[in-house]
């Protein structure tokens, strides 16, 4: 059976999300948490990752852990390298042996 592969989820989706959710603009986010409003805006169109400071600032307006915001992007970035680099790894490098 063919495994179906599910397009990788850009963290800007769940910001998207999230702020259509609580009535909230982007500009008001921005506003809110001293960003540019292009900053948000390019997040939100999944042009600009989520960075560690961005992750803060996320974290702290919405009451969360900032680490969830980052585990987003990474997860994210880790399953696009696997989509465009994966097989290629796989053929190239050979796992580890222990020689005992």
């Amino acid at each position: 059976m063919a495994r179906v592969r599910i397009a990788p989820v850009h963290p800007g989706v769940y910001i998207k999300e999230l702020l259509e959710d609580l009535g909230l603009s982007q500009y008001r986010l921005a506003k809110d948490i001293s960003v540019p409003a292009m900053r948000i805006s390019y997040l939100v169109l999944g042009k600009r990752p989520i960075t560690a400071e961005l992750a803060l600032r996320l974290g702290r307006y919405f009451k969360q852990s900032p680490r969830y915001w980052l585990n987003l992007q990474s997860q994210y970035d880790m399953d696009v390298a696997e989509d465009k680099l994966g097989q290629q790894v796989d053929r190239e490098v050979c796992p580890f042996k222990v020689v005992a």
